[in-house]
């Protein structure tokens, strides 16, 4: 990197002032007017003969203005106009902290700007090829689906220091290393910042101005599209030295490998949540004989014993990723809407585990959002017992909704009550008829509008007749639902505020959803 002390050492001269500091120099520029700040930009080293400087006043501004654009330093040429450097433009030059020389007169300035500007191309050249060895590396680590903790560590060893990845909301993704580089007040700092930026809409490259990474960390957005004011963004931080040309061009490119990768993780994601929806859905539907289901299986490593877990809760897109990552077990984890309603269901391989305290475990992880969340898990069971196991789950996760007083934080067989003598029963003939000879009446007296009657029907009987909740759920007024409930009423021959037929209606639901 081209600084001060560099330039002055080729040219064997000495700084006016002591104790500056060694400012990195982007480029040499020559002018004689009073204020030549408005044509630079920061990190020039001003050369100058000072034609228009013979007052003290006249000079301590001229310091003054170039100190306040962050000029590199100022070079002024002696044996014209200036015998020697003006004690007034020495005394500003030290209280405004800015290195300032003399050139002699045998020493032109086209010399100085030949050189510099040789210097700064060639650097700028090796900071490009160094970014494109860079950029193929980490392209590389992409296309080999190494992962962003690989892709962190080979950003961190291209700055030779540290680098930290934060979400949307500031909280940290991903870091390297993991034991250094980012003090725990360093991340706090560079954390303010990026919030401050993004609140106030600037989502733009910035060299961190607070605490100890300032000018020596850079953080850039990671464009990973979407809406809103707020993103991730990325930071890069040297062990020592100021942020550079080099530092600037790698943040951005890394910035961009960053959301490629993290937009592959989310696509792979997606994609297995598909699978793992289907394939559910046949299991549950009972499309899938014992051996195919294995099969389906395995490739969630699920090869053993199964349990069914069931949660109920406010959904969320993330709610799939924190179970499965929550689990301490091989796990297929989607959403289903085969109780009627949206479930998140995982099917674990629990080994010597307590499907119970894995229930437990999952339910924890996903409460930390401060959501209500409700659980139930199955008994251990064969694969070919898997729809079985899932109605189990789904009874004792109904079961407690409907009781009063104190409920389990995980609802298991133990809390079946009504419901034990429905699954107990293995002749799915008999569950069959049950269903029908209650049912049926509504199913086939009204055609298209049966399906509906049985949507009202149960969501009445689950809201314990309470209609504004139930019509809720429908999505209907309480008045339409008072019609549909008279209508079944008709058909049956029950009556719905008696709680006998209730219990019966109830069972045959419960029948239906084990034989369909």
């Amino acid at each position: 990197m081209l600084t001060v002390r560099s330039l002055l050492d080729e040219f064997d001269l000495e700084l006016a002032v002591e104790d500056v500091p060694d400012n990195a120099i982007r480029w040499v520029h020559i002018s004689e007017l009073d204020d030549p700040t408005p044509f630079l930009s920061g990190g020039e080293l001003l050369l100058t003969n000072g034609i228009n400087l013979k007052t003290a006043t006249r000079q301590r501004k001229f310091v003054r203005l170039l100190a306040g654009a962050d000029a590199a330093g100022i070079g002024l040429a002696v044996g014209l106009d200036h015998a020697a450097l003006p004690p007034a433009m020495v005394e500003e030059a030290e209280a405004r902290n800015l290195p300032l020389f003399e050139l002699p007169f045998e020493l032109p300035f086209i010399a100085v700007t030949r050189w510099a500007s040789t210097r700064l191309i060639n650097e700028g050249y090796q900071a490009l090829e160094r970014s494109v060895e860079v950029h193929a590396l980490l392209e590389g680590l992409v296309l080999a689906e190494r992962g962003l903790p690989e892709i962190m560590r080979a950003i961190a060893e291209s700055v030779s220091g540290a680098t930290m990845l934060l979400d949307d909301r500031g909280g940290e993704l991903a870091r390297h290393p993991q034991e250094r580089g980012f003090s725990q007040q360093a991340a706090s700092d560079i954390r303010i910042e990026v919030n401050e930026r993004s609140e106030a809409g600037r989502q733009a490259m910035f060299v961190a101005e607070r605490g100890s990474l300032a000018g020596r960390a850079i953080a850039v957005p990671v464009p990973l599209g979407g809406s809103g004011g707020r993103g991730h963004w990325l930071i890069l931080a040297r062990r020592t030295g100021p942020v550079g040309d080099l530092e600037r061009l790698l943040a951005r490119q890394a910035a961009m490998v960053v959301a490629l990768e993290m937009m592959r993780e989310r696509a792979v994601r997606e994609t297995e949540r598909r699978l793992a929806g289907d394939v559910l859905a046949e299991a549950l539907g009972g499309q899938l004989g014992d051996e195919e289901l294995r099969g389906r299986l395995q490739p969630f490593g699920i090869e053993g014993r199964v349990a069914v877990l069931l949660y109920e809760l406010e959904e969320s897109a993330d709610d799939p990723v924190v179970l499965a990552e929550a689990l301490a077990a091989p796990a297929l984890v989607a959403v289903n809407a085969a109780a009627g309603r949206p479930l998140l269901c995982a099917i674990v391989d629990s080994g010597d585990r307590d499907p119970v305290e894995l229930a437990r475990e999952g339910r924890n992880a996903l409460a930390a959002s401060g959501r209500k969340v409700r659980a139930a898990a199955s008994r251990p069971t064969q694969v070919a017992a898997l729809r079985r196991a899932f109605h189990e789950a789904r009874c004792a996760l109904e079961a407690t909704a409907m009781a009063n007083g104190h409920t389990p934080d995980v609802a298991s067989h133990r809390d079946l009550g009504a419901f034990t003598l429905l699954l107990s029963l293995q002749d799915d003939d008999a569950l069959r008829t049950y269903s029908e000879n209650l049912l049926g009446p509504i199913s086939e007296g009204e055609g298209e509008y049966g399906p509906e009657l049985l949507r009202s029907l149960e969501a009445f009987i689950e809201r314990n007749g309470q209609w504004e909740r139930a019509a809720r759920d429908l999505y209907c007024h309480r008045h339409t639902l008072r019609y549909r409930i008279r209508r079944i009423e008709e058909l049956t021959g029950r009556d719905l505020s008696q709680a006998q037929d209730r219990i019966e209606l109830w069972l045959a639901l419960r029948a239906r959803e084990l034989v369909r």
